[in-house]
């Protein structure tokens, strides 16, 4: 069964390519793209997608407004940003919204698909630069001693923030998946969060140096 995919984004030459190139693709069915996201709570409900891709600068509601009405309507949606801003308050304010992953509109062709298959697997994908960007952000102010998170869980924390899910985790620690569950566990507890994305967003406006 295809991954369904609905599109907001105020651009129509860009919006057209995108539906264009993912329709191009078996695996993706683009069920509908929009210049704004107003009527994003109807068209969720309507179409219930798989994954949205969500610009931030259109007319009327914002796209970190609309991130937040998807994800109120239908939570199990994945809505990955798709933007030209690489600054840390939007990101935070996305992050915040509900996001699970956040693209440059400069993103080649193939790394949207792969975006698309890691959201698909509970991964939070970025671009590489945004990624830098949330890295490079962290001041020596607050480190690891603050929260007294070890070697390990920094380890985590610091591929938590780039994005890879729970099974990647293990995979490139090479540990088994339940520990990193049990080390994320320990993490939240230590920076009194709920979820990965909460950890990330704490990060980021703590800057938490790792």
């Amino acid at each position: 069964m295809p991954i369904r995919i609905v599109i907001f984004e105020d651009n129509d030459r860009l919006r057209q390519s995108l539906a264009y190139l993912l329709q191009s693709a078996q695996e993706y069915e683009v069920l509908g793209d929009y210049s704004n996201c107003k009527d994003a709570i109807n068209i969720t409900r309507l179409y219930e997608p798989d994954v949205v891709l969500m610009d931030i600068d259109m007319p009327g509601e914002s796209g970190i407004k609309g991130v937040a009405m998807v994800k109120e309507t239908r939570p199990q949606t994945a809505v990955i940003m798709y933007t030209v801003f690489e600054d840390e308050e939007k990101l935070f304010q996305c992050l915040c919204a509900g996001a699970n992953g956040y693209l440059l509109k400069k993103t080649e062709p193939e790394k949207i698909f792969e975006a698309i298959r890691e959201v698909m697997k509970g991964g939070a994908p970025m671009s590489p630069s945004i990624a830098k960007k949330v890295i490079e952000s962290f001041q020596p102010a607050k480190t690891a001693n603050q929260y007294q998170l070890t070697e390990r869980e920094l380890e985590v924390l610091q591929l938590l923030t780039k994005g890879h899910s729970t099974k990647i985790i293990a995979d490139k620690l090479d540990i088994a998946f339940n520990t990193v569950r049990s080390h994320l566990k320990n993490i939240y507890s230590k920076l009194h969060v709920n979820c990965g994305k909460e950890a990330i967003a704490k990060v980021l406006a703590e800057h938490i140096s790792l």
